[in-house]
This record gives C-alpha cells, structure tokens and sequence, in this order.
C-alpha cells in the first residue's frame, strides 16, 4: 500500500494546518450558500452554486440530475470503484426567514448553518484542499449534494441516486455540520408520522362529549402514552410538534400532531404503527372527527458492526486529532447506505449551538479539524484501511 495507517495518522496535524490556511475559501464558501434558501424541494440556488465551485476546481461530470442532485467527480489515478461524499443541500427554514450569516473571529450564525450549510461548504472547499496538500487518490471522489433529504422528502435526492447509479461505491461518508465527533455507523428503525383532526362545518357541538380538534389531539396523544414501550428492543415514540387553532375563540376545527417512532427493531415500529392506527380509528369513531393518520418517511435499522474496519480506523483518526468519537444511531442520509448495502458513516464538522433555530451557531476554530478527519478518512478509505476483512 502506498501509506501505512501510521502515516496517515501522523500526517494529521499537517492536514489540519492546511484547512487552517483555507480558513477564507471555506468561510467564503459557508456564507455564500448559507444566505441561498433551501428548503426541501428548492434547493435549485445552491445546486447551481455548488457546480459553479466544483468547474473552478476542475472536477469532472459536474451535473444535475432529475431529483436536483448536485454533483461531479474528482477522478482517481486508478478510478475502478468510488467514494462517495455527500452533504444534504435543503435546510428546515422557508425563503421567509432571514438567511443573513453573520461572521465573526469565533463563529458564524444565522439559519441552517450548521444544518447543513457547512456540510455543503466542506463538499464545495475539500477540492481545493485536498490539492493544496497534493493528494491523489487511486479512487474516483464523488461530491454530491443531496436534495430533498428532510422531513417528508424522506431523503429522495440520495435514493434516486443510488438506485440509479451504475459506479461501484467503495464506502460512503454523509456530512453533517455538527457534531464533531460525531460517528454515526448505523440506522435505526424509524417512522416519521402524521395525525390530522379536521371537525366537519356540520359537527353537531350538542352531543355528549363533543370537543374541538386540539382536545381530540390531546385524547390521542394520551393514548399513544398508555402504549406499552420495551426496554429491550430499545423503542420510543418522540412527539414533535402540535399545531391547532386560531387564538381564543372559536373552538379548533383543526389540528395536527407530528411524531417519530424509533427503535432497533423494525417489527417493533411497525408493531406500534398499527397501534396508533387503532386509537386513531377508534376515536375518530367516537368522536365523529375526521381522523386520518399517515406515514412520512420510515428508516430501516442496520448498519456496520462498532469493530468493522471502518468504524475502528475513523475512532482512530478522531482520537490522534483529541477528539472524542461518540458512536451514535442515525435517521439521515446513512439509512440509503445500508439499505444498498454499502458501508458507510455519518461524521460532523464542528461544535455549535442552537441547533434548527435562527440564531444557530458554528464555532470556526473546530471547522479545521473536521476538515482533517475528512481527508484522513478518505486516504484510509483509499489505501484500503476501512474495506471488510472475511
């Protein structure tokens, strides 16, 4: 192999150096498409801001393709199979918000920069770094920025990708903008779901028990607690937001629950679905509201074992760079992996705050150590470190 493991982990401090002196390119990059809206669907602005910067670098086949996929190839000296890079390119605001970025000597804030602002930059400035250190990977490097990842787009940017490419995928890495440290190796079960209550113009309000949509909500809500949870599969149901009503008065004709059920089984996510779509007929029956339940975006569970060569030789790269790996399960983009059967992780950039709130946080400083992670993943990628031994 051209390098021993040791080399890439001593080289690390000199990769972190080198993404300290593209301080400004990576900053450029972060604020210009941080201040593009995103949301899922629309990220045609910073599509077209991503192709831009990947023709500058010289990369090849930079295209769109029919999901918004943003992408090009930086190609290997021996280009048989590839890695795959990719960053999801839609943020949970509207084009409403203020997407001003603001920047000072410690951080920069303002919507979605962390979520995923500065997992775009990294795909947009990792050219120009891996150049600066002269790297030249014997793999192809694929740059890709994923469109409708979020909410109910249910990650359809990156699926369409994967069950349309015809390139041998070597591993994946999904970038996220926080946290460093972060190592997400697997998936869990996941379905993301939504409850509608909508009460009839004609609702007879005289009847015994009648009540408007947030009580209904509510009467739901108390039901799904009373659903027996386990320990072991690890399971839970996380509610996320209710919405109903105009104010004081009149009574809600309308409202809205969204949750997620997660567990390590998928037997169990779909043990519970079916609970709830019994309490949901069950009191719109009563009820005489119009009850209707449906599913979002669902994740199977899976993923690589902690000791897969991956998983072991990522810990390593963050721990020569003082960081401390924290394995966790993830919902995002890591899911499509494994359901093609491609290794892969979930890694974060930097530390921040606030995280989905319009005053978000990135701390800049951390920003050069999640570039070196990066490259040195990718070099140990390259030189075969992280493929499954029989």
């Amino acid at each position: 192999m051209a390098h021993k493991f040791k080399d890439i982990l001593d080289a690390l401090p000199e990769y972190r150096t080198a993404a300290e002196s593209a301080r400004e390119t990576l900053l450029a990059n972060l604020v210009m498409i941080g201040e593009i809206p995103a949301p899922s669907g629309q990220e045609d602005g910073r599509t077209r801001f991503l192709l831009d910067r990947f023709a500058e670098c010289g990369l090849h086949n930079s295209s769109v393709d029919e999901e918004g996929n943003g992408m090009a190839i930086l190609p290997g000296e021996v280009g048989e199979d590839s890695i795959l890079l990719v960053a999801h390119l839609d943020t949970p605001f509207t084009r409403k918000d203020d997407h001003t970025l603001r920047v000072d000597n410690m951080t920069v804030r303002g919507c979605g920069v962390t979520d995923n602002s500065l997992g775009v930059a990294v795909l947009a400035t990792l050219p120009t770094l891996l150049e600066k250190l002269n790297i030249h990977l014997n793999s192809d490097l694929m740059l890709m920025g994923a469109s409708k990842s979020l909410g109910s787009a249910d990650l359809r940017g990156l699926r369409f990708f994967l069950e349309n490419n015809e390139r041998p995928i070597r591993a994946g890495i999904c970038i996220e903008g926080i946290e460093l440290g972060r190592l997400s190796i697997g998936s869990i079960g996941m379905m993301r779901m939504e409850i509608n209550c909508h009460v009839p113009e004609e609702y007879d309000w005289t009847r015994f028990g009648a009540s408007g949509a947030i009580l209904t909500i509510n009467e739901v809500i108390n039901k799904i607690l009373e659903i027996a949870i386990p320990r072991r599969p690890r399971t839970r149901i996380v509610f996320g937001s209710v919405e109903g009503g105009k104010g004081f008065y009149p009574v809600s004709t309308n409202a809205v629950l969204r949750f997620e059920i997660r567990s390590d089984s998928a037997e169990m996510v779909k043990n519970i679905r079916r609970q709830i779509e019994d309490i949901v007929e069950e009191l719109s029956s009563k009820t005489e509201s119009d009850l209707t339940c449906k599913v979002l975006a669902s994740r199977q569970p899976g993923g690589i074992a902690f000791n897969h060569p991956f998983s072991t030789h990522t810990r390593k790269i963050l721990k020569r760079l003082g960081v401390e790996g924290r394995t966790s399960p993830s919902t995002s983009e890591l899911s499509v992996f494994i359901n093609h059967n491609i290794p892969a992780v979930t890694v974060g950039i930097s530390t921040g705050e606030h995280l989905n709130q319009a005053n978000e946080k990135a701390m800049i400083a951390p920003m050069f150590t999640g570039l070196a992670q990066l490259v040195g993943m990718l070099l140990a990628i390259d030189r075969g470190y992280c493929d499954a031994t029989e």
